[in-house]
């Protein structure tokens, strides 16, 4: 299976609501501009052999960054992200 990172970057949306899921994750207090551009960023500099697709969900996962994006693979919108515990792939 061929993952389109290009494809998620141009078409990554959010919901009103996945941006405090988002700071409330990660303890922090973005704007929501802030966390799209963190977002992206973290998404363009993911590996592509981080990317995973199960089911209707991308996880990318950033190693760096100890996070886990999970995208729905339909509509490209943000549901969650989440730490990454010890460096462990979730």
């Amino acid at each position: 299976m061929n993952i389109d990172k290009t494809q998620i970057l141009s078409n990554i949306c959010y919901t009103e609501l996945v941006y405090d899921r988002i700071n409330k994750k990660l303890k922090t207090n973005f704007s929501n501009k802030e966390i799209e551009i963190l977002m992206l960023r973290t998404i363009e500099k993911t590996e592509i052999n981080n990317f995973e697709k199960i089911g209707k969900n991308f996880y990318i996962s950033n190693f760096e960054k100890n996070v886990r994006i999970t995208v729905n693979s339909n509509t490209f919108r943000i549901i969650t992200v989440d730490k990454i515990k010890n460096d462990k792939r979730i």
